[in-house]
């Protein structure tokens, strides 16, 4: 039967629509973003739902697609060749190729695909009322090609995986980096909060501990008067109790129990023995913040000793101080910072070499390494390699130093130099 001109035209024309429509539906349902789908599709959103059930069998959905983009592009090209030999005789028929690549290029893939990665939503939820469908009714169809498709590739070797679920999973550096980016999104405080959490794993008690050498404790060898005084100014509401050394230590007493026997003159050492919490708690070094707030959430604590391998006291972590991993600083404490850092008139810094790194980087916002050695003395020794010498100077990380004083094989005091980049 012979078929009109205007007839072809229109069948060509549709040809195009068809391969605008595919290429589209391809680009824009992958394009989506899959949480944002799943967040819709708990909303109750139908075309969310719609191509969030493509998007199970990703190999599914691109089979019935370029089926159907393949089918029309053969026809378009079919068509475009017997309208080039009605209007021109067979010596056209290369004009006609080269015109109808030039349209299926343009319209039929160039331009819905741009739209479709700009606009992905509007283009994915009403093209997924056509694909579903033809989908199910193409389905023996697509089975067939991927059948075929997955065979060609194991002849050379190529398996593909059976579960594409993970594939659109992110790890912790991926959502830390999802994070980061979501600046206009979440508020700056909010991002902090979330980036702590997920540093949680990363760190251990070891970073944030209290070292045992800057632990305040009750020392029953001490006289009387000076374990009342040491109550008397104390700045924190519980304190460890213990004999001679820190390694004997008898337990963690809470100052509120202690008020009733200062108001009637009644305390003693044995009255500090008996309130002393037997039920010490021990927290091995390298366990992870994450862990251990879990540990502290489970066992009802709040204060925790670190301990080595061989059992020996490293230092004291508090529930508190994980929490400021979170949420920051719950109070800032000029005392203790001038403790160990003393600015100069000249913008330099005298610091007590004691110093925590990661206390010394948030005090000053400086940027010295934090993943070897826990204090400055740790981090100039690593560096440095010997028990350097006073007037010794060096630069780590463009930031100036000069060993100001050393005593007992460690480095007291140090000037340290503003950054120098």
């Amino acid at each position: 039967m012979e078929i009109s001109l205007s007839a072809l035209i229109g069948i060509f024309l549709l040809s195009l629509l068809g391969s605008a429509f595919f290429s589209a539906s391809e680009t824009g349902m992958m394009a989506t973003n899959r949480y944002r789908l799943r967040h819709l599709a708990s909303q109750g959103h139908a075309g969310a739902k719609r191509v969030l059930r493509l998007l199970e069998h990703p190999d599914r959905m691109i089979g019935v697609i370029l089926l159907g983009n393949n089918f029309v592009n053969t026809l378009a090209s079919s068509v475009a060749t017997i309208i080039a030999i009605k209007l021109g005789g067979e010596a056209s028929v290369a004009i006609a190729a080269l015109i109808t690549t030039l349209a299926l290029l343009i319209f039929g893939e160039v331009t819905p695909k741009m739209v479709a990665a700009l606009l992905p939503e509007r283009i994915a939820f009403p093209v997924s009322r056509l694909v579903l469908p033809l989908l199910t009714l193409l389905y023996p169809l697509v089975w067939i090609i991927n059948l075929i498709g997955v065979s060609l590739l194991k002849l050379f070797g190529v398996s593909l995986p059976q579960n594409n679920h993970n594939n659109h999973q992110l790890n912790m550096d991926e959502l830390r980096t999802l994070v980061h980016e979501a600046e206009g999104i979440i508020q700056l405080n909010h991002r902090e909060m979330l980036l702590g959490i997920l540093d949680l794993e990363k760190k251990t008690v070891e970073d944030i501990m209290i070292p045992r050498s800057d632990i305040l404790g009750l020392n029953l060898d001490e006289p009387l008067a000076t374990i009342t005084n040491q109550i008397t100014h104390a700045q924190h509401s519980r304190l460890l109790l213990f004999q001679n050394t820190i390694e004997n230590v008898i337990g963690i007493i809470h100052l509120r129990k202690l008020l009733s026997y200062f108001q009637h003159n009644d305390l003693d050492k044995e009255i500090l023995k008996q309130e002393a919490s037997k039920e010490l708690y021990f927290i091995p070094e390298g366990t992870s913040l994450y862990t251990q707030l879990l540990n502290f959430q489970r066992q009802k604590r709040r204060i925790g000793l670190v301990v080595n391998e061989y059992g020996d006291i490293q230092g004291l972590v508090t529930l508190e101080d994980i929490l400021e991993e979170i949420v920051g600083e719950f109070t800032t404490s000029p005392d203790a910072f001038n403790r160990y850092v003393h600015p100069q008139t000249d913008s330099t810094y005298l610091v007590d070499a004691s110093i925590t790194i990661r206390d010394l980087n948030k005090a000053l916002h400086w940027h010295l390494p934090t993943d070897g050695a826990r204090t400055l003395n740790g981090l100039i020794l690593n560096y440095l390699e010997t028990i350097p010498q006073t007037g010794t100077s060096f630069r780590i990380s463009n930031y100036p130093m000069e060993i100001i004083h050393v005593t007992n094989n460690a480095v007291k005091t140090v000037r340290v130099f503003p950054d120098k980049k």
